[in-house]
Formats: structure tokens, sequence, C-alpha cells
């Protein structure tokens, strides 16, 4: 349900925040022009990072396409699906709230209305491993294109990881 109604809010081009969907804010690091425009933005590669925001101490990072020319000046280019991700461990880890598997943990659009590329996070509680997956979507069909980073929970600095408990 929460799915549907984040869908339906990207959609919108509206927030999470108001229904209690929390997603991270990304701060862009960098980014490399892939193909030159005379006149228009260049096609590039943006490098993002975003703190999960239910998990202290991990961070995860971002390439994704970024298409350019006379389209994306007006904000009606679609971006290319494609995207890759890596997610360390940067801190103690300390989950904050109650974890669900497939949990949206960042989300981005990707076109004026119909696409978004997003981020969910999953828990593997038998080897202690948060599991990270980036993909495009669209409100009527997805891509297959993702990208997947693993983030073994380590004890930090003699601080062992506050994790859910394993269930059994």
């Amino acid at each position: 349900m929460m799915r549907m109604v984040g869908a339906l809010l990207a959609v919108l081009g509206l927030g999470g925040g108001a229904l209690g969907l929390s997603w991270a804010a990304a701060d862009e690091i960098g980014e490399v022009s892939t193909v030159f425009h005379f006149l228009s933005p260049d096609h590039k590669i943006v490098v993002e990072a975003f703190d999960d925001p239910k998990i202290a101490g991990v961070t995860c990072y971002l390439a994704r396409a970024d298409a350019g020319g006379f389209k994306s000046m007006i904000g009606v280019e679609e971006d290319p699906s494609d995207a890759s991700i890596t997610c360390r461990q940067v801190g103690p880890i300390a989950v904050q709230d109650e974890l669900e598997d497939g949990e949206e943990v960042f989300k981005q659009r990707t076109s004026l209305i119909f696409k978004s590329m997003q981020v969910v996070r999953f828990f593997d509680a038998k080897r202690k491993v948060l599991v990270y997956l980036v993909y495009s979507d669209r409100v009527i069909e997805g891509s297959p294109k993702n990208s997947i980073s693993a983030v073994p929970a380590m004890a930090w600095a003699g601080q062992e990881p506050v994790l859910p408990p394993e269930e059994g």
C-alpha cells in the first residue's frame, strides 16, 4: 500500500513526508560530461551520496545517467535507466526504526511524470548484512537494469552494531 501511495506522490511530484514516508535526500558529489551539446546541457553522469534514513552509519553512493539536450532544458527529457550503487559503513551502525524488507530509502524522479529511480533496502539477518538495490521504474513497467551493494554490519571503533533481532 505504501508503495502505491509513494508512486502516486511521485507521479504528482509531491514528497512523502506528509504521510510518514521517509526518503533520504542526496548530496551531489560531482559529475562528468559524456556527450557535449553546444547550445543545451550536456549528457552526464552524476555522482550523489545519501545516508540511510533509518540506519546510522551507512552511506550510499549513486552514479546515474542524466540526459541533456534541449528537452532537459524544459524538464521533459527522460533520463536513462542506468545507475550503479555502492554503500559503505561510515560509522557505528545503529538501526533507528523498524525495518521492512524492500523498503524504499531513496527515490528520485527521472522524467517529468512517469519514471523514477529508487533504492530499496533488505536486511539479511542470518549474515548481518544490509543489502541495497537501485533500479528504475515507470508507472506501467520497470526496467531490469539494476545494481546492488551489500554492507556487512561490523564493529566500529569497538562499538558493536545495533541490529534488529534475527527472526527464527
